[in-house]
């Protein structure tokens, strides 16, 4: 769809907030909180990218979608557009919601956040505020001065501790999650380093909730070994070899895939397992969630070693 910025804000160092609605003034398709949404970015000269971010405005507010978007002049040019061209009055191409962060039912919430991992946080205690639960949150930056929508969080007074890295250290973990109720729901949003430690940490793992902005360290055995695999849908049959994807495969026999980051952490390409087992290599499913082994992100995970054929609704 195509959506308008009817606002822009500098809302820290290196992160911009954009606000988009309906350039006729229509209602938003509904979403929860935890989703994120792929932005296309038009780079000029028939060059484009697209990007994930996670919407931050309140999943009630039908009528515009609140994103942030920390600024990577290293990246490949998406954040940096966004960042630096786009303006109040801009047409830019979204898609629906999608949401692989799904905020579960409890009634006490500990929210973890690092960085631009605070965007989809603020979603979430929309929601947790709207439905009365308890919740609280620890936010971790480099410099208070890089650590977005800092004035939205100051009216929620103690249920929030603001660290920043240069004044306080890292994020307490071990104080803050060492001895945790087992009914609170983890959910944690931020840099790879924060993950790791916030897994490391926390004692009930059932409980705990991860969205990574960027691929986690697969470690595999041996190198990898082609397969076939059969996509039901369309009545075709193909190798994957040891050096392809079944996601590239896919593309090569011009079936109709969805897919955006190929890195395994946009949730874009799930796709139903009917038959056989996967290789989860992607940073989306959880341990439960892949060791159901329904789906599998096409653009990462393979046939698990000894499985020799894949059979996807494809």
């Amino acid at each position: 769809m195509e959506l308008i910025v009817r606002d822009r804000r500098d809302e820290a160092d290196g992160v911009v907030s954009l606000t988009l609605a309906d350039p006729e003034g229509h209602d938003l398709p509904v979403w929860t909180a935890g989703a994120h949404v792929d932005l296309t970015v038009d780079l000029g000269d028939d060059a484009h990218v697209v990007r994930q971010y996670s919407l931050s405005s309140d999943p009630a507010d039908r009528a515009a979608w609140r994103l942030g978007v920390l600024r990577e002049p290293a990246g490949r040019g998406g954040s940096e557009f966004v960042c630096t061209k786009l303006d109040v009055g801009d047409l830019v191409e979204v898609s629906a919601p999608r949401n692989h962060f799904e905020l579960a039912p409890a009634t006490d919430y500990l929210f973890v956040a690092g960085g631009i991992g605070i965007t989809p946080i603020l979603a979430m205690i929309a929601h947790a505020r709207a439905v009365g639960a308890r919740w609280s949150l620890v936010y971790g930056g480099r410099t208070r001065s890089s650590m977005a929508f800092l004035d939205e969080l100051a009216v929620y007074g103690e249920r929030v501790t603001v660290v920043p890295q240069d004044e306080q250290g890292l994020l307490p973990l071990a104080a803050v999650l060492g001895d945790l109720d087992p009914r609170t729901a983890v959910y944690a949003c931020g840099p790879e380093a924060m993950l790791a430690a916030v897994e490391a940490t926390v004692p009930h793992r059932a409980a705990l909730h991860l969205e990574r902005f960027t691929p986690k360290v697969i470690e595999v055995e041996g190198p990898d070994e082609a397969f076939q695999v059969e996509f039901a849908t369309s009545g075709l049959t193909a190798t994957v070899p040891a050096e392809s994807t079944v996601l590239a495969v896919a593309e090569e026999l011009g079936l109709p895939v969805d897919f955006s980051c190929r890195e395994g952490t946009c949730g874009s390409c799930e796709t139903p397992i009917l038959t056989g087992r996967a290789e989860h290599r992607d940073s989306v499913l959880d341990e439960a969630e892949q060791a159901e082994n329904t789906c599998l992100m096409i653009c990462v995970s393979r046939a698990e070693r000894g499985c020799t054929t894949l059979r996807l609704d494809l």
